[in-house]
């Protein structure tokens, strides 16, 4: 017969086997996923951390345009694909679609690229170390773009993606916004530290409360609102990352009202396609950029009453369908049946956003295992710049530390 400590050993043993099976049971697959991804992002998130605390803040002031109708503290850019009129180098510029024109003012798109990347980097190595220091430095940054008079950059887009001797500013111009959206994220997980000032948040918040003012109510802003490709979706993208950090519920309404009887049924075939921008002269990589930001918006938008990766139309197209049309290709672009892409067609994929909030929305390792083995820090300024989500640690809920 069994002693009585034997039998005590068998019950403990027991106990034990039942509490790993019913933890087994009841974790969450998507907090694995999102924890391996945590580990991948480590290496990547110490060298950009590094290289972030070495840099002083850029802002608009930093540069100007004799060809800007603006002041020192108004965003600049000109329209990529518009160049000189040969005959006569005074003449309105034309367009070649698809071919950038590498003299064109790009000076303050790289400084807000530059931004985002500083910010979030260091909100990325503040929540994997709870290091006061990362804090400290990307505060400077924030303070620089959105409170020092010196230095500021006004709330507007008036002059972005401007055509010499066609228009000082175009609606279009808005979607350099997106390069503000890890800002608006990272600012948000930084709040949380013990170097946040209140006084200097509601500065912040009072700054993306003004742009998205002007935004929702300028020709401009109404103007890409209303489009029906990749612009409209990254107008509601930004409008949703800003009103999440300024806690405008009514236009987080607004964004997800948008994204389920404008984007996904305007834009979205029933293969899971994206029409519009497989008609264009890069169908590749306009549909890599499409898909992130549609993928971004469930991201932005999804909480316990709004679950937008579960949202299907009547005809059944989701963003889980839009992600199964586009992952084969980026599996192997060898499969690829479109007219290849007539800039940057070498340089895409990368490790997509919709690959690994994909993965852990959907519980999908096959999407993971894609992401982990793309490049995750890409080099090239267009794919830098056309990849606004660079950092996905800010937007895991945390449950990964």
């Amino acid at each position: 017969m069994m002693s009585s400590v034997a039998k005590y050993f068998v019950l403990l043993l027991n106990i034990t086997l039942f509490s790993f099976q019913l933890s087994a049971q009841t974790t969450d697959p998507s907090s694995i996923i999102a924890s391996a991804a945590t580990k991948v992002l480590k290496p990547y998130i110490q060298k950009q951390a590094s290289w972030a605390m070495e840099q002083l803040p850029v802002t608009v002031t930093a540069s100007t345009s004799s060809r800007s109708s603006g002041g020192k503290h108004d965003f600049f850019s000109e329209g990529d694909y518009w160049w000189p009129n040969p005959v006569s180098a005074d003449s309105p510029y034309l367009q070649k679609d698809g071919m950038t024109n590498p003299d064109n003012f790009i000076d303050h798109r790289k400084a807000m690229i530059r931004f985002s990347r500083v910010m979030g980097s260091l909100a990325s190595a503040y929540l994997k170390s709870k290091n006061e220091r990362y804090a400290v430095q990307a505060f400077k940054h924030a303070r620089a773009w959105f409170i020092d008079t010196a230095s500021l950059m006004n709330p507007q887009l008036l002059y972005a993606q401007a055509i010499k001797g066609r228009h000082t500013g175009r609606g279009i111009g808005i979607i350099d916004m997106i390069q503000m959206i890890e800002v608006s994220q990272a600012l948000i997980v930084l709040e949380k530290s013990k170097s946040a000032k209140p006084a200097e948040y509601i500065q912040f918040r009072s700054w993306f409360d003004k742009y998205l003012n002007w935004v929702t109510h300028h020709k401009y802003g109404i103007d890409e609102m209303n489009s029906l490709n990749n612009h409209g979706t990254c107008w509601t993208m930004q409008v949703a990352g800003f009103a999440r950090f300024t806690q405008n519920d009514s236009l987080l309404d607004v964004c997800r009202q948008r994204y389920k009887t404008l984007h996904l049924p305007g834009q979205m075939a029933l293969d899971g396609s994206f029409p519009k921008e497989l008609a264009r002269t890069k169908p590749y990589g306009y549909s890599l950029f499409n898909l992130d930001a549609m993928v971004m918006l469930c991201q932005l938008l999804s909480d316990k009453q709004n679950n937008l990766w579960a949202f299907a139309l009547e005809d059944n197209r989701t963003i889980r369908k839009g992600i199964g049309f586009l992952y084969p290709f980026v599996a192997d672009k060898k499969k690829w049946t479109f007219k290849q892409d007539v800039m940057y067609w070498d340089n895409w994929p990368v490790a997509h956003p919709f690959l690994i909030f994909g993965a852990i929305a959907l519980n999908d390792q096959g999407l993971f295992n894609t992401w982990k083995s793309l490049d995750h820090a890409p080099t090239e300024d267009e794919v830098i710049r056309n990849l606004p989500i660079r950092n996905p640690l800010i937007w895991f809920d945390g449950s990964e530390f």
